[in-house]
Parts: C-alpha cells; structure tokens; sequence
C-alpha cells in the first residue's frame, strides 16, 4: 500500500494560524496514520505479509523551506514509518518511507501560485544533482523498490530522494 497524504499551507512561527496549522497536522498525520492503520488491519487480518508506503518530504528529514505545519506533519509521517514498522514487523510488514524533494506538482504549484515551469527551474537551480531533474516517476521508482521483493529486510527506513542535497546542506 502507497499512502500519498499531503497538503501545503504556509504559517509562519510568529504568526502561527492554528486552523491552518491544524487542518495540515488533521491531513498530513492523521491521514498517514489512518491509510497505515487500515492496510495494516487488513493484511493482518488476512495473514498477508507485505510493504506499505508512506509518501513524506524532504522537509521531514531537513526542514528546508516549507512552513512550520508542513515540516512537522513531514517529521511526523517519518515517525509513523519508523512506529508502524516496529509493531507490524512481527506480522511480516515492513514499513517504509520515500521523502523527495521538491517536484512541482499541481498542488505544489497552487500552493506557490507559480506556474510547473518556473518553479521546476527554480528546485532544479537549487538541488545538487545536476543533469536530471526529479519526477513523480522518480518516487514512484522508489515505492515500488519498497514494494518489491528487492527490499524483502528492509523495514523502518525513510528513503531521501533528493539527489543528494540532504547529504550537503549545512547547518548555519
């Protein structure tokens, strides 16, 4: 099962809308939680031994630039991998994350009111791997390494697909 739970709102620190910051916690975390809850009942249920998924963010693993509710509701579908992958390895479940980097998606692009173009030049400009720039067939590329027999003792992981840039960015 691939959980791809996500919205995008912008709250400052200093100017934290609770509703917002709420509304993105609600569909971020409790929507993680709930698509793992729900496949994890099912395969249990029927003995059935298999990966499941959660979509996070790079911002889950750096806190880069996204706002403050978005960054903590990445950190905590990164720890809803890593708690689910516990408990259901005892089933035969692996858990598993994938946190790209930045892919300027329609709800990405309405979030920034900028066109797929401009933003997709400005990630690119920003990331470290030059020479290809990162797609949603790059992610699904690495779910379905999750989903597949090829990462049968892999469990509990978050995967960064970010060419790289989380390996180089320096704290200030």
């Amino acid at each position: 099962m691939f959980s791809n739970v996500g919205t995008l709102n912008f709250c400052s620190v200093l100017d934290i809308d609770v509703m917002a910051f709420d509304e993105t916690m609600a569909i971020n975390v409790r929507g993680s939680a709930s698509a793992v809850k729900h496949a994890a009942r099912f395969m249990v249920d029927k003995k059935i031994r298999g990966s499941i998924i959660c979509n996070a963010s790079l911002e889950g693993i750096v806190a880069g630039a996204a706002s403050l509710a978005y960054i903590a509701s990445k950190h905590a579908v990164v720890g809803i991998v890593k708690a689910a992958a516990r408990e259901l390895g005892g089933h035969g479940i692996r858990v598993n994350g994938v946190s790209p980097y930045g892919i300027a998606t329609a709800l990405v692009c309405k979030a920034y009111g900028l066109d797929a173009g401009p933003l997709e030049a400005a990630i690119y400009g920003n990331g470290n791997l030059k020479g290809v720039r990162l797609s949603t067939m790059h992610v699904a590329q690495s779910a379905l390494f999750f989903a597949s027999d090829e990462s049968a003792y892999t469990s509990g992981q978050n995967l960064a697909v970010d060419g790289g840039l989380s390996s180089i960015l320096k704290l200030q």
